[in-house]
């Protein structure tokens, strides 16, 4: 199963897309909100999780979010969202918009995988 990591940042989505290896994934990366629901609608049957920014230009990760939970092709595919944005405020709004899980960077590539895993039902 493929897991889409959206962030605008290269470095970010590199780091991102070897955790998900870690996992036994397959990464997939997109530089903004727009971007991730194009791949989307080409492999939504094999994405098992996408891993979302919230700052990112063109498309900002939380109206993506709610693109996706009001699309019927995507709205069960789980969402963790990936940012500074640590704030308590920030977290709630997220996972009222549909979010699954919150991971605020920086973390480290083992509390990522741990944090991939449970989303995924594999862990926790």
């Amino acid at each position: 199963m493929k897991i889409i990591t959206v962030d605008d940042s290269v470095i970010i989505r590199r780091i991102v897309s070897g955790v998900i290896e870690m996992t036994g994934h397959e990464p997939m990366g997109a530089e903004n909100g727009s971007d991730a629901l194009d791949m989307l609608r080409s492999h939504h049957e094999d994405v098992a999780l996408v891993v979302l920014d919230w700052n990112m230009p063109v498309m900002d990760g939380l109206t993506c979010l709610k693109e996706m939970r009001a699309d019927s092709d995507f709205k069960s595919i789980p969402v963790m969202m990936l940012t500074t944005e640590s704030e308590r405020d920030r977290m709630a709004t997220a996972i009222a918009a549909g979010a699954n899980h919150y991971c605020a960077k920086p973390f480290t590539p083992e509390g990522l995988a741990v944090k991939i895993m449970e989303c995924l039902g594999q862990g926790g």
